[in-house]
């Protein structure tokens, strides 16, 4: 396969549901086990061998430049000679080879579909994928690839089942044998991200500020018949609230956190 697909990650709003955390920095930057929930997304595509990522930045977006800019000396060991030229040595120790991150600025208040149309000069392959910057899940990359290629249609968006927002309960009787915190709904999907399009789809976007991808650009492109959906039945959860953010940290604590691969 292409491992030169770029990955499009939407990294621009404001994150008003999360403000306990957005105060100073954007929702991408939220951590999840002291990294933000961006690295973690960025490491699914990569662990699959995508590496080329190019971030559409808006609130506070000299955050996520600054964190790149600054990895490889907060990252790895670091000699330092002081009075001399030159004077530092980065011993690497992390495996973010060859990553290459395009940090395009999109706008301060533009919405999502105004980010993805403002990085078309960005885009040199015929397709590209593209996910928001608060949610993980374990979707095999190779496969959604496949699936996209097979079908010849302009897009492809994965299909996922929701978590419940609420604890589900199996009972004996009265008695509570099973509590599932945030079970997979079984029935209907939702949007999950994690799409891909041919660069056809750029047509269907609009620079104005108020184009939102999720209203008439995807559903345009379901209307003229060129949108598929790719099944994932395994874990996706986003970061909407803190309560989500508590979750994912708590499932990397405990190491049961299923969207790590790497």
């Amino acid at each position: 396969m292409n491992k030169d697909i770029p990955v499009v990650l939407l990294c621009g709003g404001k994150g008003t549901r999360i403000k306990e955390m957005t105060g100073t920095i954007p929702k991408p930057m939220v951590e999840i086990g002291e990294r933000p929930i961006l690295w973690h997304i960025m490491k699914s595509y990569a662990h699959y061998g995508y590496n080329n990522f190019i971030a559409c930045l808006g609130y506070k977006g000299h955050k996520i430049k600054e964190y790149f800019l600054n990895y490889e000396i907060m990252q790895s060991d670091l000699t330092v000679d002081l009075g001399r030229k030159n004077n530092f040595f980065i011993h690497n120790t992390h495996t973010e080879d060859n990553w290459k991150i395009t940090f395009a600025n999109t706008g301060e208040e533009a919405m999502t579909g105004a980010r993805v149309k403002r990085i078309e000069k960005h885009i040199h392959s015929d397709c590209f994928m593209l996910t928001y910057g608060d949610g993980v899940c374990d979707v095999d990359i190779n496969e959604l690839v496949k699936f996209h290629k097979s079908h010849g249609k302009i897009g492809t968006v994965t299909g996922v089942h929701p978590p419940s927002r609420f604890g589900e309960l199996i009972l004996d009787g009265s008695q509570v044998v099973k509590f599932n915190e945030k079970p997979q709904t079984t029935e209907g999907r939702i949007n999950g991200g994690y799409f891909i399009f041919n660069k056809e789809f750029f047509k269907y976007l609009s620079d104005d500020e108020s184009c939102i991808l999720e209203k008439d650009p995807l559903e345009t492109l379901a209307n003229d018949g060129e949108l598929m959906m790719f099944r994932h039945d395994g874990f996706w959860q986003c970061m909407d609230t803190l309560r989500d953010m508590e979750y994912l940290e708590r499932l990397w604590e405990q190491k049961n956190c299923p969207w790590k691969k790497w």
